[in-house]
């Protein structure tokens, strides 16, 4: 006969809910904002967007197109490698050693 498995009982305890991927994002590119020492507007104009809709954007109300990513990520001479690196980083509690990325 087939095995039996058994799911596994929720806990009693509150978990606390995962990160978003737009929100992990944002906190990326707002560390990385921060660390060059620059404006969220300069950044915003560098990108060809507006500053409000980049502060959406870092905040985590937003999920960007590629392409606008893509853009902020350039303003901020990161390519959109590093960025998602920094992203994944923050929730693997800054990952050492090789990352592998697949779609």
């Amino acid at each position: 006969m087939a095995e039996v498995i058994e799911f596994p009982v929720p806990s009693s305890e509150p978990t606390q809910a995962e990160p978003l991927w737009r929100e992990l994002v944002g906190d990326s590119l707002r560390e990385a904002r921060h660390e060059a020492g620059l404006r969220l507007v300069d950044v915003a104009q560098r990108a060809g967007v507006s500053p409000q809709y980049l502060s959406e954007v870092e905040r985590g109300l937003k999920d960007p197109s590629s392409e606008i990513l893509a853009a902020v990520a350039g303003a901020l001479e990161l390519r959109v490698a590093e960025v998602v690196t920094r992203a994944v980083g923050v929730r693997a509690g800054h990952l050492s050693g090789p990352l592998c990325l697949a779609a």
